[in-house]
């Protein structure tokens, strides 16, 4: 009998997850320099998925070196790597150049146009331009929920990893290496980053944030290790921000430096009329104060006053364990979350079977369920909602008593750090 991933449930009680594990889905596109994929470039993959897509799709990128720039219009895309060193996405692209003479894929490596949901995974993504300073972005995004997870994203200038929906921004980082010069990590909205390393190319600030838009926003980074060149500085910021470093250690490198507003002109120059029309503008953006807080981080070579413990000055005087990811989204998005999508109800309507769950999912296969007389209602529709139809044949009878992936699978749509398997628990009410 062909082996099948059922869990039979009795519709009256209460079961826990499944014990059989679910195999990941095979990803949805490959791409290889070599031909042996759908694809050979990146660009090629991505841009075959339409911008109205709503489903989670997996491109699979196999090891190669990728000379290309990325525009990502489609939401829910993940790119994943066959390994961090081995799969390489690499180009040479000053901000000044293409100001000078733009194109249709964007001022970075990899250009996120409004697409919600997107992870990056596995790989190392690099701006290759080599001077050290000016703006070259290996990541721009004006994209909710972007994910960047075990890769190494590097540059030799500013803005690193610039992901900017600034009005409802949310960015989950882990695992990751990150090096720019001036402000290269800056994301604008909410940013939670993890078990990362930051390299500072030049004596400047290493991460920058803008949270103006809100007077929750936050940018928390914990357990982090920070290195790079003489007289490097922590932090600064432009616009209204809030910092929270945890469990940080930072180099000997770095200068006795606070964090702190941008007034211009910097450095000794004299101020100018420029000058002083853009602090008058950025006076109206920075409302809240000075809002940075630490706890348990220290230097190398010794520490300095200012990074001392003070969570209990922060709104609400959070505790370190409080601050966890889901914390810092309000509740509103655990990107660290496991659990799997819900079954919350199996409706039965003339013909067909509908299965909603507490959040949208993708299908991948051909899902059923299996009812009580053993026989099966097979999946039509629904991919990329919270509801999935099943036609019920006409000669069957009796209640739900399975979800059987069929050898398939079905996976949460929302982006996360990692891909969430439906539960195949049916709800605890009598399913018709």
């Amino acid at each position: 009998m062909p082996s099948r991933l059922v869990i039979a449930l009795a519709c009256l009680i209460t079961f826990g997850p499944s014990i059989f594990a679910q195999a990941p889905p095979r990803p949805d596109i490959t791409v290889a320099t070599d031909g042996t994929g759908d694809f050979k470039t990146i660009q090629a993959a991505v841009a075959s998925i339409p911008a109205t897509n709503h489903e989670r799709i997996v491109v699979f990128i196999k090891n190669g070196t990728y000379h290309e720039k990325i525009r990502v219009d489609a939401s829910f895309v993940t790119l994943r790597g066959a390994s961090r060193s081995g799969t390489r996405i690499e180009f040479a692209q000053l901000n000044d150049d293409f100001t000078a003479k733009p194109d249709a894929l964007g001022r970075a490596v990899i250009n996120l146009n409004r697409a919600d949901d997107f992870v990056l995974e596995n790989l190392t993504a690099e701006n290759t331009a080599d001077q050290i300073g000016p703006h070259a972005f290996t990541i721009y995004g004006t994209g909710d929920r972007t994910v960047i997870v075990d890769c190494d994203v590097l540059s030799h200038g500013a803005d690193t990893v610039s992901l900017w929906l600034g009005d409802r921004g949310r960015y989950y980082h882990a695992r990751c290496k990150f090096q720019g010069s001036v402000d290269f990590v800056c994301p604008r909205g909410w940013c939670y980053m993890t078990d990362c390393s930051i390299y500072e190319m030049k004596n400047t600030a290493a991460v920058w944030h803008d949270g103006s838009k809100n007077p929750d926003m936050k940018f928390v980074i914990r357990n982090c290790k920070f290195d790079g060149a003489d007289g490097w500085n922590l932090a600064r910021h432009h616009a209204d921000a809030q910092f929270y470093f945890l469990d940080c250690s930072f180099s000997r490198t770095m200068t006795n430096k606070p964090i702190h507003r941008v007034i211009y002109p910097i450095g000794n120059a004299p101020a100018t009329q420029a000058d002083t029309n853009r602090n008058a503008q950025l006076d109206k953006v920075n409302l809240w104060g000075e809002r940075a807080y630490f706890y348990n981080c220290h230097r190398d070579g010794g520490d300095f006053d200012w990074f001392a413990n003070n969570l209990s000055s922060a709104t609400n005087s959070p505790t370190p364990a409080q601050i966890t990811a889901a914390w810092t989204f309000a509740g509103k998005w655990n990107p660290e979350d496991k659990s799997g999508p819900a079954i919350q109800h199996i409706g039965r309507n003339a013909g067909t079977f509908a299965v909603t769950f507490n959040e949208n999912v993708t299908v991948k296969g051909h899902p059923r369920l299996e009812l009580r007389d053993h026989k099966f209602t097979d999946y039509i529709s629904g991919s990329g909602s919270d509801t999935l139809t099943f036609k019920l044949p006409a000669e069957a009878q009796g209640q739900v008593t399975a979800l059987d992936l069929n050898q398939g699978a079905i996976i949460a749509c929302e982006a996360a750090a990692t891909l969430r398997s439906v539960s195949l628990s049916l709800p605890t009410n009598k399913a018709p």
